[in-house]
């Protein structure tokens, strides 16, 4: 897909990968609409990016995606404000092991709500032009974490979903392509989070452990 133009919807836009993301997509050409639930951040992101970008291919939205009303209210604020919908990119994401059925909600439940309604969107038996809808895993995906076990869960998860509706997708001939990215240690808010006994809760003891596997793997700015 040729990204010149068209429109993208980036949940955890913000900061992180999700602003990393928004930045690849506005310098191609994208116009990108940024969800999340830090306004502050939010705000900041889209000033500093339409300091960059032309701003009128910016759009915030806070959005909290564990909310179901607020985050179909996002998409269709989206497309009443750009027209269209192109590319969805499902980043939002959360460690905390104290608080595992946040880390669910917002890691994977979120995930499969907005996959489904960039479906419901942009699929071409439903009025949609087709697009792509890109689901953030990690590495915790393709291993076991014993410092990590619900956001390894969720990470898995997010893979097992999205290769069974990407195979749905292709049998319905839906026009939308589906992928999952997988990084590894990446300096965002989430790796810092390790550091935070209310974050990893009882497995806050195994910090080191962590920290080792980031020297043996490498961190990504």
């Amino acid at each position: 897909m040729h990204v010149n133009g068209k429109v993208a919807l980036v949940t955890g836009g913000a900061q992180g990968i999700g602003r990393a993301f928004a930045q690849a997509l506005l310098s191609k050409g994208a116009k990108v609409a940024l969800l999340d639930r830090n306004a502050e951040a939010g705000q900041q992101s889209k000033a500093a990016l339409g300091e960059q970008f032309q701003s009128q291919r910016i759009l915030f939205i806070p959005c909290d995606v564990t909310e179901a009303e607020q985050l179909r209210g996002a998409f269709k604020k989206v497309i009443e404000h750009f027209g269209r919908l192109d590319i969805v990119v499902n980043n939002a994401g959360v460690n905390n092991e104290k608080d595992w059925e946040s880390t669910i909600q917002i890691n994977l439940t979120s995930v499969i709500r907005g996959t489904y309604l960039g479906l419901e969107y942009m699929r071409k038996g439903n009025g949609g032009d087709g697009g792509v809808i890109i689901n953030i895993s990690s590495l915790a995906g393709l291993m076991p974490a014993a410092f990590q076990p619900v956001y390894c869960a969720t990470k898995h998860g997010v893979i097992g979903f999205t290769r069974s509706i990407a195979l749905a997708a292709n049998m319905d001939n839906y026009g939308v392509r589906l992928n999952t990215i997988c990084p590894g240690f990446v300096n965002t808010p989430i790796l810092q989070s390790i550091d935070k006994e209310e974050n990893m809760g009882q497995y806050y003891s195994y910090k080191d452990e962590i920290k080792n596997m980031m020297q043996f793997y490498g961190v990504m700015e």
